[in-house]
């Protein structure tokens, strides 16, 4: 089976399955979004919604951001985890923001990534699902199916996201990414399918005998 035929099983199932996939992390705009997402590092996106609408209460823009400690910042994010090395990027990238792109997000990869406590999966997170520029942020679900699917060797999250782009189409990859997500939380577990019991595994692999153990 090809490679492009692979792809288009997976686009049949998951566009069945997940139609309209939800972003899981509240946001109300791309600063709250930001936010979240630099959060959800090591950390459900479960308990950071269960964190942020503390955080939001109290300071929703950069402007309201910077007024904060970051002592005060940790204190409400501690439940994320990370919270000494979360609370001072969060507070320094606020700061950022006012300095340097009159309190707005920026719209582009480059400098998003420049701002404290943001990599290039928090980046293309918020270039996709704020500004709609197509982006395949590659987390630690999309990581493992992608090796599991035979898209890539998984020799890096940066080869499985170059992997992915070849594999679909552009205009499939902001909704893809979500879809993929879901699907490995729901239905193509770490520790439950091994690339054998799920549906899009037994579509692309039915003679599969072994099980898939994927690098991280």
């Amino acid at each position: 089976m090809t490679t492009a035929e692979k792809g288009k099983i997976v686009l049949k199932i998951l566009n069945r399955l997940y139609p309209d996939p939800p972003i899981p992390l509240d946001h109300k705009d791309p600063y709250t979004l930001l936010i979240a997402v630099l959060l959800s590092a090591q950390c459900t996106d479960v308990r950071v919604n269960q964190t942020t609408p503390t955080l939001f209460a109290k300071a929703d823009t950069p402007q309201k951001m910077i007024k904060l400690s970051v002592e005060q910042i940790r204190e409400i994010i501690k439940p994320c985890g990370l919270s000494p090395q979360k609370s001072k990027a969060i507070h320094r990238l606020s700061e950022i923001l006012l300095e340097k792109h009159k309190g707005k997000v920026p719209q582009s990869l480059e400098e998003l990534e420049e701002l404290p406590g943001v990599g290039h999966k928090t980046a293309s997170v918020v270039m996709a699902q704020s500004f709609g520029v197509p982006s395949f942020p590659v987390d630690t679900h999309i990581h493992r199916l992608a090796q599991r699917w035979g898209f890539s060797k998984g020799k890096s999250v940066e080869e499985t996201e170059r992997a992915l782009k070849k594999a679909f189409p552009e205009k499939t990859w902001n909704k893809l990414h979500l879809q993929i997500i879901y699907y490995g939380r729901e239905h193509c577990q770490a520790r439950k399918c091994f690339g054998l019991e799920c549906e899009i595994c037994r579509a692309l692999y039915p003679n599969r005998q072994r099980p898939v153990i994927t690098k991280k």
